[in-house]
């Protein structure tokens, strides 16, 4: 080390300088450059690296072993940085040995000791950020330190490439050195940005986060809370989002909404060569109303038909008009209100609405194909919350992506190779750097606030839920005098939510903020530079070229200011859609066989052979259940409430399917039928009979949509509610109310038969269709009830065994197996369980009556015993 310090002639080179000549030498010195690069990453890394592995030594605890992944990306992570060291090792080496053995520099020095310290301290850094885990809320990806770095020294290598017309630089390939050197660049330069996207993608870096370690460390669990969709970016999963949403995007059955998206995108083309335009043709009316310095100077933007840079004061109406025109199809400054875009606007509507209807459509549909287990567990106001939020989404997704992003990363594109080409490349470097450091703070700010995003959408959901359940059991609400209650509980929801969003709100602030720094330091920083070069008749610039450069910066900001809210809301309709792409993944858990056909229904037999169910493994509902049901014959379903009997009309339904054995219908596996002919042949009328909130008409033509008025009125008469209805102001166009609250108990169930005798079905399923009801009432159905069954095959499960005596045969169910079958008299001589049942009946139905004449007579002698007035008779 020694002897090589005594060979180290000077810092630089004889022929370069620290000091970098701009503007004169098209770039900068190799030691300047690899001074900065080395000086600044070094510096970074050792100064907080090692604060950073402080604080990982003294406070964090080793993460559980299973809770690391395993991954080959991770492996050329560390192997990419650990090369790191030998390539810098290379480069000196070449400039050392291939130039002059006795030419050692202090910068070369420097540079080896850069990629001999940091690049090893760097992958000592990430593997505790591997195995080890602070007591802050868990990362999902390295730290900031370890990430800045990695930007670092990839942005230095890119810098590079600004001097690749110097003569001094080995861009320019003269000698064997610099081809060497070259190889040497553009590996560095693939190991850089290798390992600069592996930095972000964080192969290495556990997530899941439910270790013992996590667990001492946060005992209250995630930072996030249970229950949202997802975690870790909103991005996340990108590549299999579009693709669900592809379907919906592009417009496969129609022609014309195809070509109305062809359309669109060259509009979108169109606009980004009218944003160039327009600052141009700005320059060249303030050169036509200057006098130049140099009058033989050429314009240096683009050789028109319309002339060049003038040489003199001239009124050039020509340029007038064309900006006039250009401004005309632009629009506004961000090109918001122009020809252009109101044109691409009135095109997409068609296909904004094809997105949304499809959309809906699918969404719902799918609804109604999950299974009654899902439909239990829902919460309808999340639901329907999620529907209308994913939809939005979806479309606001294309707007923002479409014709934001993507038109304002091209304009980006085109004003650093057009600044760069006209100006200096000096001018594309100021808006490549200030867009990059504008794109880094937007996404990593805004993936910052992801989770406080997540979380107001929980307690947005949860508000909106509280209000549902609230108006929804109104009369549970009122029953127990609980309005305040309630009004207080939605009040904390309120409170909470507003917490959350006022967080949301603070870190856009932040956001806002940073951004504006960015884009008025690069302001400044351009703007000085155009004038001192203008002043100085530098390159021939003149005053119309500042006026090109400040209004096409100013021109692009514009779009770039809202870049940032772009981006926010493209993330935000992501997590709004996550949680209906979630939906969306929902198996269907009852879905027809393929190739299954359509159910023939000769006489009805129904046929359990052997069949157990159960909702949760740890249960079983229905153990080895055999029976018969013959044609036209009932059968009733009885025994102590949880044996099975519900299961036994939801399975022959089929809202499940058996854990093993089968069901038949005339000989037909109604596993290998299909769902819509099966229920088609099935009427049920359930306990609790709920009706569409609209008129008695609609709920009763809803059993067979497509039946005729007289069809109607038929099935009302047979189920005796033709008269009640009639006596109705409305009559059958009566409104129900929600749920079919604003009719009573009875007037419900006789509207479910009307719907199940219009129905015509071949088989009838009552599950305790009358329980619900009072005695007398319950009569009055009771008649109703056996005309719906009359010839046809019914199975009846019932509470009160007094409607079910004179079915063909009673099935007892008990603990989910058959203990006794038979007929109501052979069952009461039987002395079993049925017999027990019917005499505690008998028994509570004395009592009832006992109670309900003692009221009656206490009634009668009370009215008897009140003093009257001297007035009454």
């Amino acid at each position: 080390m020694s002897k090589m310090l005594l060979l180290i002639k000077d810092y630089c080179p004889p022929n370069e300088t620290l000091v970098p000549h701009i503007l004169r030498d098209g770039g900068v010195s190799q030691c300047f450059a690899e001074t900065i690069s080395s000086s600044v990453t070094l510096g970074f890394i050792l100064l907080f690296g090692t604060i950073q592995f402080f604080f990982y030594r003294k406070y964090a605890i080793e993460v559980q072993h299973y809770t690391l992944p395993y991954s080959r990306l991770f492996g050329l992570q560390m192997m990419l940085n650990g090369l790191m060291p030998l390539v810098v090792f290379g480069q000196v080496a070449v400039k050392v040995f291939l130039g002059d053995p006795q030419a050692i520099y202090g910068y070369m020095l420097l540079s080896l000791i850069q990629g001999l310290l940091a690049w090893p301290l760097v992958c000592v850094l990430i593997i505790r950020e591997r195995i080890y885990m602070l007591p802050a809320p868990p990362a999902r990806g390295h730290g900031v330190i370890l990430l800045m770095f990695w930007t670092a020294a990839f942005a230095f290598e890119n810098l590079a490439l600004l001097n690749i017309y110097s003569e001094d630089w080995f861009f320019k390939l003269k000698t064997p050195k610099d081809i060497v050197l070259l190889c040497i660049y553009i590996c560095k330069y693939m190991f850089t940005g290798l390992v600069f996207m592996l930095g972000i993608r964080a192969p290495g870096i556990p997530t899941v986060r439910h270790s013992d370690s996590f667990t001492r460390l946060h005992p209250d669990g995630d930072d996030e809370p249970r229950g949202t969709v997802s975690s870790g970016s909103a991005f996340g999963n990108l590549r299999h989002k579009i693709k669900l949403l592809m379907p919906f995007i592009w417009p496969s059955k129609s022609f014309w909404l195809q070509f109305n998206v062809i359309i669109c995108f060259i509009i979108l083309i169109a606009g980004r060569v009218t944003n160039l335009f327009v600052p141009i043709y700005n320059k060249k009316i303030v050169d036509s109303m200057t006098i130049l310095s140099n009058s033989s100077s050429e314009d240096r933007t683009f050789s028109l038909p319309f002339g060049g840079g003038p040489s003199h004061l001239a009124f050039r109406w020509d340029f007038i008009l064309i900006m006039v025109g250009l401004k005309l199809l632009q629009g506004g400054g961000a090109g918001g209100t122009g020809v252009l875009n109101n044109f691409r606007s009135l095109l997409w509507i068609s296909v904004e609405q094809y997105t949304t209807r499809e959309v809906q459509i699918q969404f719902f549909g799918h609804l109604h194909r999950l299974s009654l287990r899902w439909h239990l567990q829902r919460k309808t106001g999340e639901v329907l919350r999620a529907m209308d939020r994913g939809t939005d989404s979806i479309n606001n997704i294309l707007n923002y992506l479409i014709f934001s992003i993507l038109p304002t990363i091209a304009d980006i594109i085109i004003a650093i190779s057009f600044l760069t080409s006209s100006f200096s490349v000096w001018f594309g470097l100021i808006v490549f750097i200030a867009m990059v450091l504008y794109l880094i703070c937007t996404f990593a700010v805004t993936e910052w606030r992801t989770k406080f995003r997540r979380t107001m959408n929980l307690s947005d959901n949860e508000q909106r839920q509280r209000a549902i359940d609230s108006l929804l059991n109104f009369e549970t609400v009122k029953y127990y005098a609980n309005e305040n209650y309630e009004t207080n509980r939605y009040s904390e929801s309120i409170l909470k939510y507003q917490k959350d969003e006022y967080k949301v709100t603070a870190s856009l602030c932040v956001l806002n903020f940073l951004q504006l720094v960015i884009i008025n330091g690069a302001l400044l920083i351009g703007s000085l530079l155009c004038v001192k070069m203008v002043v100085d008749h530098e390159g021939g610039f003149t005053v119309g070229d500042y006026i090109l450069f400040t209004t096409y910066l100013m021109q692009l900001y514009a779009p770039l200011n809202y870049f940032g809210t772009y981006y926010r809301m493209l993330q935000k309709c992501f997590i709004d859609m996550e949680n209906m792409l979630d939906l969306f993944k929902e198996e269907e858990e009852v879905k027809d066989a393929p190739g299954a056909r359509d159910l023939i229904v000769k006489s009805g037999v129904i046929e359990f052979r052997n069949v157990c169910f159960s909702y949760v493994p740890e249960k079983s509902v229905l153990k080895n259940v055999s029976f018969c049901v013959p044609a036209g014959q009932s059968v009733a379903l009885v025994g102590p409430s949880g044996g099975g009997k519900t299961s036994i009309i939801r399975l022959l339904f089929r809202f499940y399917d058996p854990v093993s054995g089968d069901i038949f219908i005339d000989g037909q596996n109604v596993k290998v039928i299909t769902q819509q002919s099966l229920r088609k042949s099935i009427g049920v009328v359930p306990q609790d009979t709920v009706l569409f909130n609209d008129s008695i008409k609609y709920n009763i033509l809803y059993g067979k949509v497509g039946s005729s008025e007289g069809q109607m009125l038929e099935a009302a008469r047979c189920a005796h509610i033709h008269e009640r209805i009639a006596s109705f102001p409305e009559q059958y166009d009566t409104t129900v109310g929600e749920r079919g609250l604003k009719l009573s108990g009875g007037e419900k169930q006789r509207v479910a038969i009307a719907r199940t005798l219009l129905k015509n079905p071949a088989i009838i399923l009552l599950d305790e269709a009358t329980s619900a009801l009072d005695t007398h009432t319950e009569r009055q159905i009771q008649t109703s009830l056996q005309r719906l069954c009359a010839d046809r095959t019914s199975i009846i499960v019932a509470h009160r065994l007094s409607t079910i005596v004179d079915c063909d045969q009673i099935l007892v169910l008990k603990d989910g197996c058959i203990v006794e079958g038979g007929s109501h008299q052979e069952l009461i001589s039987a002395n079993g369980v049925y017999a027990s049942m019917w005499n505690d009946q008998l028994r509570n139905d004395s009592n009832s009556n006992l109670v309900a004449g003692a009221a009656a007579g206490a009634s009668s002698s009370q009215s008897n015993d009140i003093p009257r007035s001297p007035n009454e008779p």
